[in-house]
């Protein structure tokens, strides 16, 4: 019987070709629970605001290991010690990091599954991939959870300058066609060393960790805090918790079995057993979508209206300030919306909402990105730059805003 090639060549648009490294994380790919992500979108619903934005969470984590790839080769050419079972670990750790998002990323947290993060659910996968390929994700596991004993393998998957936020910047650059967070990610990996067991930067590399921290700042306001995506994904977070809402009073709604499932039940992270991640495995953003097409057409006032806003894109207003919103405003929108439609005060809560976006684009003293002088010393970037700009990305910018629904005769 002919062997099956497993040492495939990818063709990636924004790296050219990527190769798999070895038979095992072929298998991962190959992996049910890590196809899923070809159906998970990488930004959400961006795709209303960027047309091109429609890549998904498995274009990333390819992306991703790539990157991995390129970091290992560059501190090894550096002296730096990575062994073989390191190497594999980091590109597995890399590759699934992701594995546990739910549709559309990030609606599900915050809806009909109660604070159990993507990333518990990521660990929660891994586990479970490491029984069936008999330990070999032992290591990346402990490198995922930072308790290995080298700390800065830890900070190649989670840090202020890892893999994950290099190929993201880029990839979503490239696909939303907002060319300010095109950084260099190639000039950054090259720039990469490791004294006493952290990551640095090379000096020569300062100016390009700049304008990483500028692009990761300008991505935020422009592209991942929107003002249209903003309102798409708070529509489809009340989407899912207005289904939950009547599916516990008794209404009958068509649904896949899987979003069935977490529509019927209270899911925290003190009942996500197996059974339940088995059936999260089945979820995708194609469920909540062939779902809100049906349910547009539904009796209920509040899901029929907010299925029909994301799905024609007819969405809500929004205003975005400094200063938080009166009480008055809100009360003003609620109180038209009712007596036009002679709804109640919490269904109109559904089209009426407030809430808060923050962007900082670099955190002091939480695993800080430091550069590395000629003179062996090490410097924090906010000290390193003459880029007055860098004090102000390390400081949050919180901004309010209201949504409320657009007056039609």
């Amino acid at each position: 019987m002919k062997k099956r090639n497993k040492l495939k060549i990818l063709n990636d648009p924004i790296y050219g070709f990527i190769t798999i490294p070895n038979e095992l994380i072929f298998d991962l790919i190959e992996h049910r629970y890590f196809q899923r992500l070809r159906r998970i979108s990488q930004m959400g619903l961006s795709y209303l605001v960027y047309p091109g934005a429609h890549h998904t969470r498995f274009h990333h984590a390819l992306g991703c290991m790539h990157l991995m790839q390129n970091a290992i080769r560059v501190l090894r050419f550096k002296g730096v010690s990575v062994s073989l079972e390191e190497e594999d670990a980091l590109c597995i750790a890399i590759l699934l990091h992701d594995i546990g998002h739910g549709p559309f990323s990030h609606a599900m947290e915050h809806s009909i599954v109660n604070e159990v993060s993507h990333e518990s659910i990521s660990l929660m996968f891994m586990e479970k991939i490491n029984e069936e390929f008999n330990g070999s994700l032992t290591l990346a596991i402990q490198i995922f959870k930072g308790e290995y004993h080298r700390n800065f393998l830890h900070q190649l998957i989670s840090g202020q300058l890892d893999m994950d936020r290099l190929d993201y910047l880029k990839r979503d650059s490239f696909y939303t066609g907002v060319a300010e967070g095109n950084i260099n990610s190639e000039r950054l990996i090259t720039m990469l060393n490791v004294v006493n067991d952290e990551l640095v930067i090379e000096e020569k590399g300062i100016y390009s960790v700049e304008k990483f921290l500028l692009a990761r700042r300008l991505m935020y306001w422009q592209v991942y805090l929107h003002k249209t995506s903003l309102v798409a994904e708070n529509l489809l977070i009340r989407v899912l918790k207005r289904a939950k809402e009547l599916v516990e009073q008794g209404f009958e709604l068509q649904a896949s079995k899987a979003l069935k499932f977490f529509l019927e039940n209270k899911i925290s992270a003190d009942n996500f057993t197996e059974d339940v991640l088995n059936t999260f495995s089945n979820l995708d953003d194609y469920d909540i979508v062939s779902a809100m097409k049906d349910w547009a057409t539904s009796e209920d006032f509040v899901l029929r209206n907010l299925c029909s806003m994301i799905i024609n894109r007819d969405l809500l207003r929004i205003k975005i300030k400094k200063k938080v919103f009166s009480t008055d405003k809100i009360n003003k929108h609620i109180d038209e919306f009712k007596q036009k439609y002679d709804i109640s005060d919490q269904e109109a809560s559904y089209f009426v909402f407030t809430g808060t976006i923050s962007n900082q684009a670099y955190h002091q003293n939480k695993q800080n990105i430091n550069i590395l002088y000629k003179s062996r010393k090490i410097v924090d970037i906010v000290s390193a730059t003459d880029q007055f700009n860098l004090k102000a990305l390390s400081k949050p910018v919180t901004k309010y805003f209201i949504c409320y629904p657009k007056h039609k005769d």
